[in-house]
């Protein structure tokens, strides 16, 4: 198997089943593999989980970018938008906040995610925020409140649970652009 189909049928994996403690020989006979297959294509579970969020955050700049092309209303696209995420945030946000406190730590497992998880979003929030009529100069500085507002209200959603309340404060800071 590709590395390429190992990570597609990794993702498949714990959409399916969540992330929890399953090691990486449980993760392999899973999704039909070897340990030793994943430890070639991603040297360990920690980098093979770093791999996964990699690949859900490049579907949703996929998802980001495909709502762009619709004419929509900003709101309406944001919304659209936010319902998508925090989806795939019920699934993978824990797995998200565990690797990115390993980024924060510099953790050798998370060179290549660190590198993802703010500088690649920028570009394409900053190009949302220009469409919703914000200044060329203040909006590079809004595409990085929003990028950290909705990854805190994600945190939030996943600590207490309240998606009503979380949506809210959503919808209002959608206001903000």
């Amino acid at each position: 198997m590709s590395r390429v189909s190992l990570l597609e049928d990794a993702v498949e994996h714990f959409a399916k089943n969540g992330i929890g403690d399953a090691s990486l020989r449980s993760i392999a006979t899973s999704i039909g593999t070897s340990h030793r297959m994943l430890i070639y294509h991603f040297g360990s579970r920690e980098g093979l989980l770093a791999e996964v969020v990699r690949k859900v955050e490049n579907q949703q700049r996929e998802l980001l970018a495909s709502l762009g092309d619709e004419d929509l209303p900003i709101a309406e696209l944001s919304e659209r938008f936010w319902r998508r995420v925090t989806e795939a945030a019920l699934i993978y946000g824990p797995l998200f906040f565990e690797l990115s406190a390993h980024a924060m730590q510099d953790l050798p497992h998370t060179e290549a995610l660190k590198a993802d998880l703010i500088n690649v979003w920028l570009p394409p929030l900053t190009d949302l925020c220009l469409r919703a009529g914000i200044p060329a100069d203040q909006a590079p500085a809004y595409a990085r409140l929003g990028l950290a507002a909705s990854r805190g209200l994600l945190f939030d959603l996943l600590l207490t649970g309240d998606r009503a309340a979380v949506d809210e404060a959503s919808a209002l800071l959608n206001k903000l652009f």
